[in-house]
């Protein structure tokens, strides 16, 4: 397997294909379970479906291991795509169905191997683009204090989480109480007039028959009609069996269901990293709409959050303003594009490439405007 590896006396930066079965597979998981900050869409058994099916053979696995232990000490598949419009830069790989690119960075990280990794990932240009990257993470203030490379923040965002402990508990009180609380628990009853209403919490491997659930249930509705579910392509499909079987296989995925009677009407995929719990896809069936299934389900999750021994905090990865949990989760999570330069023209650099991202996200905001008068002219 050929890499191209920058030396230092003590630790080394190596760029592998992520999809190579010559890949110590092992080291990678280790620095799963030691990073400062989880990534479930950074590790093996989510990123390898993920390219296989979804393309990416251009993506490569920036390492910095050391050299005597062969311990990995950061990690972060990039690859080059426009920042914005038209200026293509090496980037942190997210996409929508990973929106989380902080690295995989191991405590015992110094700024020097930080410093390796910003180089090997930048390459010649200089540049590196980390989007969804939660600001306020010990990650990210490593990343935005490396002496001799210029920080940039943009397309700052905050989207719903919720603590743990006393302060989770508090959030779930704040947001269910009330007449909120009085209202659920109407639609709850209500709900079991169709027959015995249950919440079941499924681990292990009973996980692939329960996604097959969650499949059929998200196909049912308005994503499979606008073939934006799961299911309504051969490779997400593909790869989403795969990545859902493998996190199972190593117990690092839940699924949160609400049943009436034999019938699953509402199913949330949740992944699990250590304490920190990241909640993926939610479906339920739109014919109990009216029983706001999809917020009861919320609900339960937090509690079973709220539970899980060692539980850190929750990210819903849901995007920002999101009318459902938002108001149910009510804690933040911030998170931006973190531009890196390196000092030569660093500032040229950078104005650039934020121009680029504005000039971008201006054109996203007026297509969802148009789009939305288009809709509405139709009603």
């Amino acid at each position: 397997m050929k890499t191209d590896v920058v030396q230092k006396p003590d630790a080394e930066a190596i760029t592998l294909d992520p999809q190579s079965v010559e890949l110590p597979v092992s080291a990678w998981l280790a620095l799963c379970d030691d990073a400062l900050d989880p990534n479930p869409f950074f590790g093996p058994q989510f990123l390898r479906p993920f390219l296989h099916h979804m393309g990416g053979s251009a993506v490569r696995l920036v390492v910095v291991r050391e050299k005597r232990t062969g311990r990995w000490l950061l990690a972060a598949p990039v690859g080059r795509r426009p920042a914005g419009l038209a200026l293509p830069v090496a980037t942190a790989w997210t996409s929508d169905y990973a929106p989380l690119g902080a690295p995989l960075m191991h405590p015992d990280a110094r700024e020097k191997d930080v410093t390796l990794f910003f180089k090997a990932a930048a390459g010649v240009a200089g540049v590196l683009a980390i989007p969804y990257l939660p600001l306020a993470s010990q990650t990210a203030q490593r990343l935005m204090n490396l002496e001799g490379v210029q920080a940039f923040v943009t397309l700052q965002a905050q989207r719903a989480a919720h603590a743990s402990g006393a302060e989770g508990e508090q959030q779930l009180e704040e947001a269910f109480k009330g007449k909120r609380r009085k209202e659920m628990r109407r639609l709850l009853r209500r709900l079991e007039d169709h027959g015995p209403v249950a919440f079941e919490c499924v681990t292990g491997p009973a996980i692939p028959e329960s996604f097959e659930a969650f499949l059929d249930l998200e196909a049912s509705g308005w994503k499979g009609h606008g073939q934006s579910a799961l299911k309504s392509k051969a490779q997400t499909a593909a790869f989403s069996r795969e990545a859902i079987a493998a996190l199972a296989h190593d117990d690092r995925i839940r699924i949160d269901q609400l049943r009436v009677g034999d019938h699953v009407i509402a199913s949330l995929v949740s992944f699990i990293e250590g304490g920190d719990v990241f909640t993926w896809k939610i479906a339920f069936d739109e014919s109990f709409a009216r029983y706001s299934p999809g917020a009861q389900l919320a609900i339960q999750a937090f509690r079973e959050n709220l539970a899980h021994p060692g539980f850190r905090q929750a990210d819903s990865l849901a995007i920002p303003g999101h009318s459902m949990i938002e108001p149910l989760w009510r804690g933040r999570l911030e998170t931006g594009t973190l531009l890196l330069t390196s000092e030569p023209l660093s500032s040229l650099k950078r104005q650039i490439c934020a121009a680029d991202i504005a000039l971008e996200k201006q054109l996203r905001g007026l297509g969802r405007t148009v789009k939305a008068k288009l809709k509405s002219r139709k009603t």
